[in-house]
């Protein structure tokens, strides 16, 4: 949807080029709109069909990048480029006809009324406009090292704008969903768990904003665990449009509940209520995901329960980290239940027959099924309750030897209670125990990142290392690949234009007009601290490489053909920016106001779209302000140091021989 929404700001731009040519030569030049029409579709053709081609070279190559990253950079680039590829089509065979239909001259006044009187209005000022904009170019022309300072400037602020602006991956979104898990004292029956269930779904039911709920006892929603000191409240929260009050939109209405919780003296269980992933299947939550690894160290695992208890202690205590919590535990009460072995080889009894004996009594053991009633039964063999509750019931347990006697297991096993893990999580082969929690007030996943990898430097021991997992490890790979997204799609579009002008200087002219609207996205980004650097800026920057360069493309298309063709370098230069301000202008307007929906939106991903509305709306405000001023210079720079002063003057010259030739045809038809 985000990539429909861009598209509509774009695909009018070529259909606003050809309609905007066709009526400048049915006003200036008094043509019909036939003429008119197929002159200017001699003129803006190659324009249409390069900028069609340039916005389609940045998109394609991203929709090969593979991963998470390439997924989301896909559902952009494959939906822009086939609607660009379509309205480049519609703008040079549907639309000159419909030119020829619709448009007729008119002429307007200072005594037109109604529109007319507004569109004479308009139009005066616009002409105003431009030829203020005429002399600024000229100026910069004539001072052009400024304006080159004033580029590198542009470039030196940007690189520190964006050194400066936080990183994410993913924005955590106002899903309308909630979790809410907690972890009681170790060995806590399934009866204390519900009651304390019970407690918190009292809780969730009297938080504003909530629409319902579902609860299960039992199970850990955060690292999968079933135990039952451990149980889950599965929250829906009530349609975007009901919760207008900030402390009932996520993450208000997250410490509104909490303090809740604590108002409700539920002391004796570890709480957390968090948001969910914000893409499914990318780990279990949003926030960070952290895994302490054990890996060239002989500690057991009360050693390695004390190493992650500190970790998460001075993990809290940094400001860029929120609520960072572990559910590992090495304290859980059991029992280390030892087996005589040469006892058992002794009185005749299979080691097998005493744990199938221990399990089907203790636990259950699955024996067939049976039908009754048109209905399958599962046959479960177990000790009744009061035969299974204590570990000293298994004193009253008995084995079959070979010579079928009976035997009491308590003549076989012997028990001891210990404090043990009741899971032992590995990851990467390694045990390892996660920690999770969110970024903390005012910091970006990025810096939550940094701030961990800090905490691990300083507080794990030798022989402890540490990976990232979930969201956060999708985060630290994209990282890597985005300096090679934005380089990928530059050298497509580069040697796009090195094609079309047939040159590998002149494109450089179109190419730095990119850090222009780099620089305006990321200064209205800083100016928004709420929205971070993450995978839909870059997005957002992607799409900025190539309206920048389509921008750039309308000047220097003209002025080039102008050039080659033997006429003055600078006039060709104000020729062009004087017959391509308006569609420039009229078409950064219309994507402008295109993204307008994704700057105001709201609801579900309303950050997503608010992040990329933003950074496109900031690099096409600059793109349209400063570029089509630096641009102009650029490219007579460029064009003096590429052709030099002998081959200009040699075009010069060409021309001037082509002009005196034609002339003395015409004068000699005269005279006969």
């Amino acid at each position: 949807m985000f990539g429909f929404v861009l598209a509509i700001g774009i695909v009018v731009d070529d259909a606003i080029i050809v309609v905007e040519a066709v009526q400048r030569y049915i006003d200036v030049e008094k043509m019909s709109a036939r003429e008119a029409t197929e002159h200017a579709m001699k003129d803006i053709t190659a324009p249409v069909i390069a900028v069609a081609l340039i916005l389609a070279s940045v998109f394609v190559p991203v929709a090969f990048i593979p991963g998470i990253v390439g997924r989301l950079y896909q559902q952009f680039a494959i939906t822009i480029a086939v609607s660009i590829l379509i309205s480049a089509f519609i703008a040079l065979s549907l639309t000159p006809a419909l030119c020829t239909l619709i448009l007729k001259p008119h002429h307007i006044d200072e005594k037109s009324k109604g529109l007319n009187k507004f569109f004479f209005w308009f139009n005066g000022r616009f002409k105003r406009f431009s030829e203020l904009y005429f002399r600024g170019v000229k100026r910069g022309i004539r001072g052009s090292k400024y304006v080159i300072i004033l580029l590198v400037c542009i470039g030196i602020a940007t690189f520190m704008l964006f050194k400066a602006k936080p990183s994410g991956f993913i924005p955590g979104e106002d899903l309308g969903r909630l979790y809410v898990t907690y972890e009681m004292a170790e060995a806590s029956s399934t009866t204390q768990s519900v009651v304390l269930l019970n407690k918190l779904m009292k809780v969730v039911s009297e938080t504003p904003g909530i629409a319902h709920y579902s609860a299960v006892s039992g199970m850990n929603v955060i690292n999968g665990a079933m135990k039952s000191n451990s149980g889950t409240i599965f929250c829906q929260l009530k349609p975007w449009s009901q919760r207008e009050e900030i402390t009932e939109q996520v993450p208000g209405i997250i410490e509104v509940m909490l303090k809740r919780i604590a108002a409700a003296g539920i002391k004796d269980a570890k709480v957390v209520v968090m948001q969910p992933a914000p893409i499914p299947g990318i780990g279990q939550s949003a926030g960070f995901s952290f895994q302490i690894q054990q890996r060239n160290t002989t500690d057991d695992v009360h050693a390695f329960e004390k190493v992650v208890r500190k970790f998460v202690v001075e993990a809290n205590k940094n400001p860029a980290i929120s609520r960072a919590v572990s559910y590992y535990s090495a304290h859980t009460p059991s029992f280390n239940l030892t087996l005589d072995r040469e006892k058992c080889k002794k009185m005749g009894i299979s080691i097998s027959d005493v744990f199938t004996t221990i399990q089907s009594y203790m636990g259950s053991a699955y024996v067939n099924d049976f039908t009754l009633f048109n209905r399958t039964y599962h046959v479960v063999v177990q000790a009744d309750t009061i035969y299974r509750r204590l570990v000293t019931d298994l004193d009253k347990y008995y084995v079959r030897n070979q010579a079928g006697a009976m035997l009491p297991l308590s003549s076989l096993i012997t028990y001891q209670p210990i404090d043990a893990a009741p899971v032992i999580p590995h990851f990467n082969i390694f045990r390892s125990a996660e920690v999770d929690g969110g970024s903390g007030l005012g910091y970006s996943t990025g810096q939550t990142i940094d701030a961990l990898k800090d905490v691990a430097t300083k507080v794990l021991p030798p022989g402890y290392g540490y990976e990232f997992s979930g969201l956060s490890y999708e985060e630290i790979v994209a990282g890597s690949q985005t300096i090679y997204i934005f380089l990928f799609s530059l050298t497509f579009v580069f040697l796009f234009l090195a094609a079309l002008y047939e040159s590998w200087s002149v494109p450089f002219s179109v190419m730095l007009s990119v850090p222009i609207g780099a620089f305006g996205a990321i200064l209205t980004l800083t100016f928004i601290p709420q929205l971070s650097n993450n995978v839909y800026a870059q997005i957002g920057l992607i799409t900025l490489i190539g309206l920048a360069a389509k921008n750039a493309v309308l000047i220097v298309e003209y002025a080039k053909v102008r050039v080659d063709s033997g006429e003055d370098l600078i006039q060709s230069t104000i020729d062009a920016v004087s017959l391509r301000l308006r569609p420039i202008i009229m078409t950064s307007l219309a994507f402008i106001f295109g993204v307008l929906p994704l700057v105001f939106a709201t609801g579900a991903g309303a950050v997503a779209r608010k992040t990329i509305g933003f950074t496109v709306l900031g690099g096409m405000i600059s793109a349209s302000s400063l570029a089509i001023f630096i641009v102009p210079v650029l490219f007579v720079v460029i064009i003096r140091i590429a052709y030099g002063k002998k081959h200009l003057d040699s075009l010069a010259q060409k021309k001037d021989k082509e002009v005196a030739h034609l002339t003395g045809e015409d004068q000699n038809n005269i005279n006969e």
